[in-house]
C-alpha cells in the first residue's frame, strides 16, 4: 500500500511540473506617440491610447521581437501598430507610420 501511495504521489508531482499548454496570441490595435527607444534591447517606449480591450492610455515600454518591426521605429514619431499577448509575454508588431494631420 506504501508503495502504491508513494507512486500514486509522484505520478501527480510529475503532471504539476508539465508546462502549461501556450496560449494563443491575442492582437490589439494600438496607436500613439513613440517617446524613447532602446536599441539594445529592442525596447520602445510609446505614449499610447487606450487599447481597446486590453489597457488603459499610458506610456510604457513595449518590446519590438522582429529587427525590421524596430527599425520603423522613430523617435517623435506617430505610430499605428498592433501588440501581440500570448500570455503574460506582449510585443509590437506591425507598425505603421500614421499619416501627417
Amino acid at each position: 500500500m506504501k508503495v502504491l501511495l508513494t507512486l500514486v504521489f509522484a505520478l501527480l508531482l510529475a503532471a504539476c511540473q508539465r508546462n502549461p499548454a501556450v496560449q494563443p496570441a491575442k492582437e490589439y490595435q494600438m496607436q500613439g506617440e513613440v517617446v524613447a527607444l532602446d536599441p539594445a534591447a529592442h525596447l520602445a517606449t510609446v505614449k499610447a491610447g487606450k487599447i481597446e480591450g486590453w489597457m488603459d492610455a499610458m506610456t510604457m515600454e513595449y518590446p519590438v521581437k522582429d529587427p525590421q518591426e524596430f527599425s520603423k521605429l522613430k523617435i517623435g514619431a506617430n505610430i499605428q501598430a498592433k501588440i501581440t499577448v500570448q500570455g503574460t509575454d506582449y510585443w509590437i508588431s506591425s507598425v505603421n507610420a500614421e499619416p501627417p494631420k
